[in-house]
């Protein structure tokens, strides 16, 4: 039986190789004859074949090893890599990907006979999968010589033996010293593991767990980042500070599983060193420090192994909303302490406040920046999807596709990543079902049969924005006024009316859709609707760039977090309420001569462009003002603007969001609450609901 922690790790390497595999297999395909490719695929098929056999997971352990045996040929020479090919090696892939459900207990049904069936017949071998599902013998036999090999490697005596131990340098000397100053104690320790370990990488890690538990391993030899790959033979060496015996330090690492033999000794530190100084002068620390600099050789040095630890994702999101209440608690003592001294002035009192204050504030802010890091995940965890989706879906459609991907490492949070994979699968098939065209038409319009698509994500300010991009056939608005005309959106004279940018805006209306033919990829009339809401839903904007004959761009921004965002703060009368910074625009403070008047709403022109102007108070039913200086918030989605008339600005502050659950209802214009250092609260403003009630489209 294995243990949760040999079931994660089995989880994390099978995760890593099969999108080894994936990655591997979509260079291949044009690639043939890549040896390296052919060489990773391979390996990670050898690794998967090893470890699920040992976990017993037969399927699973079958089906790569019939992979690596095709992959041994391809390697040879002896087979050549086509589409076919390629094609049955996905059906595998995605079979993998069911499998790897049964190791977290989920039942699942994976009939791979028909699979085993068709990669053998690559090899010319029809044996594999006859006799309803029964594996071939080469697969039995080379399970039975695993199961030899642990079964011999279980029942060998774990005794010690002769070990030649690894010099130590003067570095990990020095630390030792330090150590057994604080009562530490240094052992030299050589793991020996069993014939035929399939996991050395797992066994490594567990033994590194199992030690991190008990002390602090300074040094490994190999390095630790080798022992993660299992880059090496069988055994190796660390150097454990603890305070825990020697004994019960061997008796635990030998009831590992796999572990052969174990060596260990005391390391001679200060008791071996008469006349040393037992605690080194501030100039030797300052030499030893640049020595280490100077970087041993690689078999030599001293390495820190990273401490990681599973944590249930519940956790963050609960860490996360204490430190927004921290936050909040942040401006109310903030508040006090400028209260405390327009009372009391500068006295000592109020410096030892303000002092506390500003401390806290820091103390606050790296909490938060720390927790937000925790939760965030680099966005390849969706990217890495798309390439065998585009390559499917192209070979669907008879396309050519150029796919590239820049910025797999942007980080994204975590609850970002969970909503935006939806929307980004939409525009992605999107791109290649209407925009891109089939090679014959691409050729007679002067272009490469193959279309590019990009995909891009990287950091902008305070944002992330994400870029779909193709260079395709475009978006006529021409075409897009025809058929708002023919669902009766609007008259041939309205439609007539409406600017490019009004056009292009209606793909995003729900049902609405320009296919010629419905498909089962897209042209059903749903999907960039979807796209909008979903993406505005966490508090981001998506923005569409197109020209005919061209290609078409969609940008996505969103917002790093979430859970904390900088707000412009206004009041109208007492209530004070809150702009999401990524919606603003700008502000402005205009004279109420410079409003005008088209039929009966309110626009003013801010250099050369019309924005309608609504006046908050107005809206939430508190009257309006009359003065003859106003200020106003430019407030954006997309490419609308619509200027806001406020009764004051206070300026930037963070905030956190609060949801208004069930007490308000759904109230237009408003997406949450939050509390201000005095205890007050302030309404979150929603700006796109905002833009759709003003109801007039700018004008350039």
């Amino acid at each position: 039986m294995f243990s949760d922690i040999e079931i994660g790790v089995f989880l994390d390497e099978l995760e890593e190789k099969l999108q080894v595999i994936n990655d591997n297999l979509l260079i291949l395909e044009n690639e043939p004859g890549n040896q390296g490719v052919l060489n990773e695929i391979f390996r990670a098929a050898h690794t998967i074949k090893g470890s699920s056999g040992i976990m017993g997971y037969e399927k699973m352990s079958s089906l790569t090893h019939n992979i690596e045996n095709l992959f041994d040929k391809i390697r040879q020479g002896e087979l050549t890599v086509n589409t076919e090919m390629i094609n049955v090696l996905f059906e595998a892939l995605d079979a993998l990907n069911l499998l790897k459900k049964e190791v977290t207990g989920e039942s699942v049904d994976v009939d791979i006979d028909g699979l085993l069936k068709k990669l053998s017949q690559f090899m010319g071998e029809q044996n594999a999968a006859a006799n309803g599902g029964k594996k071939s013998e080469e697969a039995r036999k080379a399970e039975e010589e695993t199961a030899a090999v642990v079964e011999e490697a279980v029942q060998k005596p774990k005794e010690p033996v002769d070990h030649q131990w690894q010099q130590l340098d003067d570095n990990v000397m020095d630390v030792i010293r330090e150590a057994e100053v604080m009562g530490f104690q240094a052992y030299q320790i050589a793991v020996m593991l069993d014939e035929g370990t399939q996991m050395k990488s797992v066994r490594a890690f567990l033994i590194f767990e199992t030690l991190q538990q008990m002390g602090e391993v300074i040094k490994s030899t190999p390095p630790a980042d080798e022992l993660q790959e299992g880059s090496f033979d069988l055994s190796f060496e660390v150097v454990l500070l603890t305070r825990e015996d020697l004994d019960q330090v061997k008796n635990t690492l030998m009831s590992i599983a796999e572990v052969n033999r174990v060596k260990a000794r005391i390391i001679p530190g200060l008791q071996a060193l008469e006349g040393q100084p037992k605690i080194k002068t501030a100039a030797k620390t300052a030499a030893s420090s640049k020595k280490a600099e100077s970087s041993p050789p690689k078999e030599q040095q001293t390495v820190k192994t990273a401490k990681t630890v599973r944590i249930d994702v519940q956790k963050l999101d609960n860490l996360m909303n204490l430190v927004g209440e921290l936050v909040i608690d942040r401006t109310r003592l903030n508040r006090f302490v400028e209260i405390f001294e327009e009372k009391y002035g500068s006295d000592e009192l109020a410096e030892s406040i303000n002092e506390i204050s500003n401390h806290l504030g820091q103390v606050t802010g790296d909490l938060q920046e720390q927790i937000m890091k925790a939760r965030m995940l680099p966005i390849a965890q969706i990217f890495n999807r798309f390439p065998r989706m585009v390559r499917d879906t192209a070979q669907k459609l008879g396309k050519e596709i150029d796919f590239i991907v820049e910025g797999k490492e942007t980080e994204l949070d975590r609850n970002l990543i969970e909503v935006i994979g939806d929307p980004l699968i939409h525009l992605i098939r999107n791109a290649i079902d209407h925009g891109i065209e089939p090679p014959e038409e691409r050729e007679r319009l002067g272009k490469p049969r193959a279309g590019k698509l990009y995909l891009k994500a990287a950091y902008h300010e305070s944002h992330i924005v994400i870029t779909i991009a193709d260079d395709g056939r475009g978006i006529d608005a021409n075409k897009i006024r025809r058929k708002a005309v023919e669902k009766g959106l609007y008259d041939e004279e309205s439609a007539a009316r409406l600017t490019d940018r009004e056009a292009l805006e209606l793909i995003f209306k729900a049902g609405f859709s320009t296919a010629g033919k419905v498909s089962d990829l897209s042209g059903r009339g749903v999907g960039m609707d979807v796209v909008r809401t979903a993406i505005e839903q966490i508090n981001g904007m998506v923005e569409l760039d197109t020209e005919v004959g061209k290609g078409t761009t969609f940008t996505i921004r969103l917002p790093l977090t979430l859970a904390i965002i900088r707000s412009l703060m206004v009041t109208l009368g007492e209530q004070v309420y809150a702009f999401p910074l990524s919606n603003v625009s700008e502000t402005l403070r205009i004279k109420k001569e410079e409003i005008r008047n088209i039929g009966s709403s309110e626009v003013i022109v801010v250099r050369e462009r019309i924005l309608p102007l609504l006046r908050l108070a107005e809206h939430f039913g508190m009257g309006s003002s009359d003065a003859d200086e106003l200020y106003v918030v430019v407030i954006a989605s997309a490419e609308k603007r619509v200027a806001v008339v406020v009764d004051k600005l206070l300026g930037e502050q963070e905030i956190v969001i609060k949801s208004l659950g069930e007490y308000l209802g759904d109230v237009k214009g408003l997406s949450g609450a939050t509390i201000l250092g005095d205890g007050r609260v302030a309404i979150i403003i929603d700006s796109r609901e905002l833009i759709k009630e003003a109801g007039i489209s700018e004008e350039a």
